[in-house]
């Protein structure tokens, strides 16, 4: 490993801009691709949202992680190499570099999505928690790029290398720090990374790789841990690791990719292969039972949509945004329009955007009555599977060969 540094500051101190909301992790502070801060202008033309700095790099579809005064993005370089760089918010310059053997082949009829690191890192105060491909989470710290523990799941658990390498982005939580990996939900200690419990287990490989990112929430009262495996939906309990409820979930060859949402006491996911369904659950004797609420015949895919006012709008298999009610399963609208086969969506009061992964960035009011696009733009050349990042007035985009910053201007 190798570590450059170059002006080490504390994470937390005052950046050179006014603004200090970040985006720690994946889909946002609060992982539900929710942007505080001011109100979005109504364009997206150069003279509403203007290029601010842009980094080259290799290729990566981690999504940008920002820090009060630091954007952090991940990189596979020559096939081999795992690479971490860290760049200052405002000006885009270095401030440090690591990297590390970790790069890993894809199965063939993957290889169209490439070979590259994938999951989104997770921020939590000086520490970077960032994913490997090959089952290893690093923990490093943030000012300097310094490694401070690392976690290698192949050596440790005796568990296969992830066909599709480690997808789930981290989660922390407390003390703690979750994961699906080593062929399992795991809970690690965020301090020194020593393994707190390990729930789920499964076999690995091929259809045991999982591609979901676990959220805590509290459903039917109770505070839990969602995580969606390659075949099922589930309830954990965060101290032990204790499965409260479980759900299995139909799809094509394990597809279940979308970070679950919940709404009131419901659990919805969308599949590949399957369908769009919201489980309700409920307290029975100490014990939760669960019943699908409703079911929908809409297919997901990657992307996890964002909820605004009780509607879920979602990016479907079939390239178009469907909006749906998470109470009653009432499809609001689908759009006539096609977009690319991904789409990143993040929200921010009465509008959302998606960023597909042709390069295109749409602003769309979140209005359940119609599909209404307030304007979309060609933003980047090169292919775009990474996570927006919202922060404050700033968009960070980390499209396949670069990292772009971008800031909102309220056009005259």
């Amino acid at each position: 490993m190798a570590a450059g540094v170059a002006g080490a500051v504390t994470l937390l101190a005052s950046s050179t801009r006014a603004g200090q909301s970040l985006w720690p992790q994946w889909r946002g502070p609060t992982r539900d691709g929710q942007a505080p801060g001011p109100a979005w202008p109504d364009q997206l033309g150069t003279n509403a949202l203007q290029l601010t700095w842009r980094v080259p790099l290799e290729p990566s579809y981690s999504g940008p992680i920002v820090g009060a005064d630091r954007v952090f993005t991940t990189e596979t370089k020559d096939k081999k190499t795992e690479v971490v760089t860290a760049y200052d918010r405002a000006t885009g310059r270095q401030l440090w570099r690591t990297e590390w053997p970790g790069a890993l082949s894809v199965p063939f009829f993957a290889k169209a999505n490439g070979d590259w690191i994938r999951a989104t890192p997770a921020l939590d105060g000086d520490r970077l928690y960032v994913a490997g491909m090959r089952d290893v989470l690093v923990c490093l710290d943030a000012r300097d790029g310094k490694e401070i523990w690392r976690k290698d799941f192949v050596k440790e658990l005796a568990t296969p290398v992830p066909d599709f390498g480690f997808v789930c982005s981290p989660l922390v939580d407390g003390d703690a720090v979750y994961v699906q990996a080593g062929a399992a939900v795991l809970r690690l200690n965020k301090e020194t990374g020593a393994v707190v419990w390990r729930s789920l287990a499964d076999a690995g490989g091929m259809y045991g790789s999982a591609f979901s990112s676990p959220v805590i929430a509290t459903v039917a009262g109770r505070r839990q841990l969602l995580v969606q495996t390659r075949a099922k939906l589930a309830g954990v309990e965060p101290a032990d690791g204790k499965e409260l409820w479980t759900q299995e979930v139909p799809t094509f060859q394990g597809m279940n990719i979308l970070t679950p949402l919940t709404f009131q006491d419901l659990v919805y996911t969308s599949t590949y292969g399957g369908k769009s369904t919201a489980y309700r659950i409920t307290p029975t004797n100490g014990q939760f039972q669960v019943a699908a609420a409703w079911s929908h015949k809409a297919q997901g895919y990657m992307c996890t949509p964002v909820v605004v006012n009780g509607v879920a709008y979602e990016h479907l298999k079939s390239q178009r945004l469907m909006a749906i009610d998470l109470a009653t399963g009432k499809e609001q609208w689908t759009s006539g329009e096609a977009f690319g086969k991904y789409a990143s969506l993040v929200a921010n009061g009465d509008r959302f955007l998606a960023l597909d992964e042709r390069g295109l960035l749409y602003l769309i009011r979140a209005n359940p009555a119609r599909f209404e696009i307030m304007d979309k733009r060609k933003i980047v050349e090169s292919d775009t599977w990474a996570h927006l990042a919202v922060a404050d007035d700033e968009l960070y985009i980390r499209e396949l060969h670069a990292l772009s910053a971008y800031r909102w201007r309220q056009p005259k």
